[in-house]
């Protein structure tokens, strides 16, 4: 390489580092974009501290298919030093080979992280410990503010806004926040000028009882504890919001029946193997179309059904819709268990009852004076009536009955919903228009 060449690459190298630096979101959707094995070559050519910074900005599935790539021991040097709930959940999403292979090698360049790890891969998933970092200041409460001071400029350890406090059975009794300990006298014992903690949570917790606890304690940070009340680790605020947003994405995409392992760069393969399943349930909706055909003489004669007939579908799978929103975050946040579902269903029901009414009302002046018969103004009210109420009720239902039987309650919901919500639609439209069929108008 001659000597310019060399400075162009060097160039290039510092304008790379420069642009990962200052924008690490831009940089990640970038990497997205193109092939993993392209984005593992252009990362290793960077310094560690600028791949771990944007790291975090990285998409489960796109850092999991470049990390994939990266040498042992590149990928050693990240894991190392990404935080203690990212690793976790870049190793375990990993194939079982590569997390054996990059183990072992921890296990003999650092035993102790090993070991961390090792214990932390053995909680289940979505518990409180796969999102707690281990990585904590913790003091004796016997401990004074000039000691405890110089210890942690000795830690060093980043993003640590409160100490935790224990006495001498390892039991955590109290937090300070680091403004506070600066303030404090430097003779003072942490004893004395501990606050009692805000919250707590166990190591088994699930994922939603972090949410809730975060949600309804106003701090940055919550220690876990095991069943002695002695403290394993801390989850920040930053990190349950990023798990959270993966959560959705992942919601988003099995409401509509795609896996939530399936990736934008993943084979054309698994993305059939994923999704045709839930395609093969979604001719369930064909039955829809069945219910309107059965009534196809009706509406040759009476071709105003035929204008009419979005307007009942339309209705009740939005009603349908919002029951299923408000159930599912019911589910997700633990305010509802399966064992709630009646309160749950009589709930929706009523709503739907006095929706449908009022949908009805409004609906029913509408085609009067569209229409001039009051025949059809009649009909179109009964059928928003039991139409809402049954799309409602069906929205509430569905996914307490996937919950009951082992299932992600967001697994294809909507796709059950919708033929649930169609049907019930056209068929109270249809079938009261039939029974009324001497007051409609013909034509």
């Amino acid at each position: 390489m001659s000597l310019e060449q060399q400075q162009l690459a060097e160039t290039s190298l510092s304008l790379n580092q420069d642009f990962f630096t200052r924008y690490p979101a831009r940089s990640a959707r970038h990497l997205a974009r193109i092939p993993a094995i392209e984005g593992a070559e252009l990362l290793q050519s960077q310094a560690p501290g600028v791949v771990m910074a944007l790291w975090r900005f990285l998409p489960a599935g796109t850092a999991d298919s470049i990390f994939v790539h990266f040498p042992l021991d590149f990928a050693l040097t990240l894991i190392t030093r990404l935080d203690t709930h990212i690793a976790i959940a870049l190793l375990s999403r990993l194939p079982m080979d590569t997390r054996t292979a990059l183990m072992a090698r921890l296990a003999q360049s650092e035993p102790g992280l090993a070991q961390e790890f090792t214990e932390l891969l053995g909680y289940p998933e979505d518990t409180a410990a796969r999102l707690m970092t281990t990585r904590v200041n913790v003091f004796y409460d016997e401990l004074s503010v000039a000691d405890a001071l110089r210890q942690l400029r000795q830690r060093k350890l980043p993003g640590q806004e409160v100490i935790y406090v224990q006495d001498s059975n390892l039991a955590l009794v109290g937090e300070i926040g680091l403004a506070q300990l600066l303030a404090a006298d430097a003779g003072e014992q942490l004893g004395v000028i501990a606050e009692p903690l805000k919250a707590v949570l166990n190591a088994l917790d699930s994922k939603e009882r972090v949410i809730e606890v975060f949600e309804g304690h106003r701090c940055s940070a919550i220690p876990v504890l095991d069943l002695h009340e002695q403290i394993l680790g801390v989850i920040h605020f930053f990190d349950v919001y990023q798990s959270t947003k993966e959560d959705l994405t992942s919601d988003m995409q099995t409401m509509v029946g795609a896996s939530k392992e399936e990736r934008a760069l993943s084979s054309s393969w698994f993305a059939v193997r994923k999704r045709q399943p839930w395609l093969q349930i979604n001719l369930l909706t064909a039955f829809a179309a069945a219910v309107v055909g059965s009534f196809e003489g009706l509406i040759s004669q009476i071709t105003a059904l035929a204008i009419l007939l979005p307007v009942a579908a339309g209705q009740s799978g939005n009603a349908g819709a919002q029951a299923l929103a408000v159930t599912m975050r019911g589910l997700t946040l633990r305010e509802i268990s399966t064992r709630h579902w009646l309160r749950v269903l009589l709930k929706e029901l009523f709503a739907g009852l006095l929706n449908g009414l009022a949908i009805a009302v409004t609906c029913s002046i509408a085609v009067y004076f569209w229409s001039h018969s009051f025949g059809l103004a009649l009909v179109i009210a009964i059928a928003m009536v039991l139409s809402l109420a049954i799309a409602c009720s069906a929205g509430a239902i569905v996914p307490i009955m996937l919950k009951k039987f082992g299932l992600d309650p967001a697994q294809s919901s909507s796709i059950v919903l919708t033929t649930i919500t169609d049907i019930a639609g056209f068929l109270s439209f249809l079938g009261i228009a039939l029974l009324l069929s001497d007051m409609l108008p013909r034509g």
